[in-house]
């Protein structure tokens, strides 16, 4: 995993090099085993190398062609470079390095933008084709690996995180008003491609563009969700498993150790149990142990999940020991590394992790994100399912889905069904114009009564039309994915890794298991009281049958609103009552400091706003420094 950085002097203004390396030394971090600046007049490349396939200089980037044509900067890995190795030596290539930068040049060199379709991973890239005089460069079709860009009418940049731009000294913007305000308002993080900062925004995931050095702009997708055909299959877990274990393959190829985050949840148990698999038959009689991460809260106890993976992989845990002012001293670096928010202090747990996993020589780690939005892991996507049901006309059938959780997560039939009964019928009226406008404007007057705020932060808050739902589960999971939580978990997932100079790879986001799902009928991701249908399905006999058949969820979670209350609570007081915060002018101190009291009293949970104010304030104080 490395970090890239691009400026690009328009209408032949040359580019500083200074800027360039300024750019590159912000992203150390990514990249401390090598780096490199490449500078052609209008144009500027840098780059910051973190070395996990082909460890010799041969992997040095920025990559130049041998006829000089074309200069790669790539963040990423392309984890079926083998196979297009292979396909592009019979075309007549020869290869100098054992990686996959060159094979990635040399598709593109070979197959030109349609290059985009045939890459299996996650990347950012951009390759200056010198010839042509122009820059081409893309992003991995779910937004693992990160894109920056801003541009005005001198230049245009490209980085891997915000602050290369910001180092550079061509991007001087303040806060992005609008993006701040949805998130204090309402806790919306990464939802669209605006960042907090003015004039800097996200390369979408799934795209490519190309653009000139007169600035002239063409950006394109080549991979859409809704372009997805319906999955046909005799056997989809059988086909699931196939798919699934083929893409943990893949993402064990490293010159480097690989290791694997354990919650003792279904989606980390299966990458472990199938990482394991592949170790015992690729490293023959004496497989090396694989090293398992893991924080368990003592309110959170999955032991016994996680002792049962162990005893069928004998992998070796490692598990994190932290307490609550240790992810706190950890917040303020965590969040220079990130450049924006965070949703809990669950992100700081995870920095925690890897940090965990560096420090033990691992520079490889597995992880589970992505499966929960794609194979239906939230509680909330029932209701959803349910929902999807009325709206098909099958009553029946949703009342023995809602019956079948009931007996096994408890609660009661009738006002689970009723409730989805009631959201059917709101986002039927939801497509009627008049209402919809007068749900917004309720919506937007809610905000402006918002005790918190002043009207300096309510007034730029703008209501977003959302969209009715005619399928409502397959619509929420697009929607995971592509707006909320996805992104943002694949953000801090980046950086936290990228802190550490750790490489954090995601077998359920590759594109062919992502594809088959989709493409799957709503049963095989919700049914009765289990989610993750197909999962469960496919990991029978593969893995413990005690985390199989569980039907609660934990992930890592934190005990964050015993923590503000008690040991977290000075702390974070002394933020909400500092006068940095009082003179933003942005806030009703005496509301925060009041609602504060009372989450401590226990008579209300205020916990995530709380925090989000916080970590605001943290941020704005960051704003151009560095970590300490």
């Amino acid at each position: 995993m490395c970090g890239i950085a691009v400026a690009i002097g328009l209408n032949g203004r040359p580019v500083e090099r200074a800027a360039v390396e300024r750019m590159a030394k912000s992203l150390l971090h990514r990249g401390p085993d090598d780096g490199g600046i490449y500078v052609d007049g209008a144009v500027g490349m840098g780059f910051r190398r973190l070395s996990i396939l082909d460890l010799s200089e041969a992997g040095h980037q920025p990559m130049i062609s041998q006829d000089g044509q074309y200069v790669l900067v790539f963040n990423g890995e392309i984890f079926n470079y083998v196979e297009l190795r292979d396909e592009l030596r019979q075309l007549g290539y020869q290869f100098r390095s054992s990686g996959d930068s060159e094979v990635l040049l040399a598709a593109y060199r070979e197959w030109g933008r349609e290059c985009l379709p045939r890459l299996n991973g996650m990347w950012a890239f951009v390759i200056y084709d010198r010839r042509h005089r122009r820059l081409f460069g893309s992003r991995d079709r779910f937004g693992v690996k990160p894109l920056y860009y801003s541009r005005d009418n001198t230049v245009i940049q490209f980085a891997s995180e915000i602050k290369a731009l910001r180092a550079s000294g061509y991007q001087r913007s303040g806060i992005n008003w609008r993006t701040a305000s949805r998130f204090l308002l309402e806790g919306r993080l990464d939802s669209r491609n605006e960042t907090f900062y003015e004039g800097i925004e996200q390369i979408p995931p799934g795209s490519g563009f190309e653009v000139g050095l007169d600035g002239a702009w063409h950006q394109w997708a080549f991979w859409s969700m809704d372009a997805l055909p319906r999955t046909v299959t005799t056997n989809p877990a059988e086909t699931f498993a196939d798919l699934f274990e083929d893409s943990v393959r893949i993402r064990m190829r490293s010159d480097v150790p690989v290791g694997v985050c354990l919650s003792g949840g279904l989606d980390s148990t299966a990458i472990i149990c199938a990482a394991a698999r592949h170790r015992d038959e690729s490293a023959g009689a004496q497989p090396e142990s694989l090293q398992a991460f893991c924080y368990m809260a003592k309110e959170f106890d999955e032991s016994k999940y996680i002792a049962d993976t162990l005893v069928q992989t004998h992998a070796q845990l490692r598990q994190l020991e932290t307490s609550p002012a240790d992810l706190w001293n950890d917040l303020r670096k965590v969040l220079w590394f990130q450049d924006e928010p965070v949703h809990t202090m669950t992100a700081v747990v995870g920095y925690q992790l890897m940090r965990l996993a560096a420090s033990l020589g691992i520079r490889v780690v597995l992880n589970g994100q992505g499966a929960d939005e794609t194979i239906g892991g939230y509680s909330s996507y029932f209701q959803d399912y349910w929902v999807s049901l009325l709206q098909q006309g099958r009553v029946s059938a949703a009342w023995q889905a809602v019956t079948a959780y009931t007996e096994a997560h408890g609660g009661n039939s009738r006002a689970r069904m009723t409730a989805a009964a009631s959201r059917c019928l709101s986002w039927e009226m939801y497509k009627i114009g008049r209402y919809r406008t007068w749900a917004q404007s309720r919506r937007q007057a809610r905000i402006r009564q918002n005790p918190w705020f002043s009207g300096d932060l309510t007034n730029h808050f703008i209501s977003e039309d959302l969209p009715p739902s005619s399928a409502a589960l397959s619509t929420s999971l697009k929607q995971s994915v592509v707006s909320a939580p996805l992104p943002l978990y694949l953000r801090i997932e980046d950086r936290n890794s990228m802190a550490h100079s750790v490489e954090a790879r995601l077998p359920f986001l590759d594109y062919r298991l992502v594809s088959f799902v989709c493409g799957l009928s709503d049963d095989w991701k919700v049914r009765g009281p289990w989610n993750k249908y197909v999962l469960r399905e496919g990991m029978r006999g593969r893995i413990p049958e005690s985390v199989r058949s569980r039907v609660d969820k934990m992930g890592f979670p934190t005990a964050s609103k015993k923590w503000f209350a008690h040991d977290l609570y000075e702390p974070l007081r002394e933020i909400l009552a500092s006068r940095t915060l009082r003179e933003r002018g942005i806030y009703n101190t005496g509301a925060l400091i009041a609602d504060l009291d009372r989450h401590r009293r226990g008579e209300a949970d205020f916990s995530n706003r709380l925090f989000h104010v916080a970590e605001f304030e943290i941020l704005s104080d960051l704003a151009g420094k560095t970590p300490t």
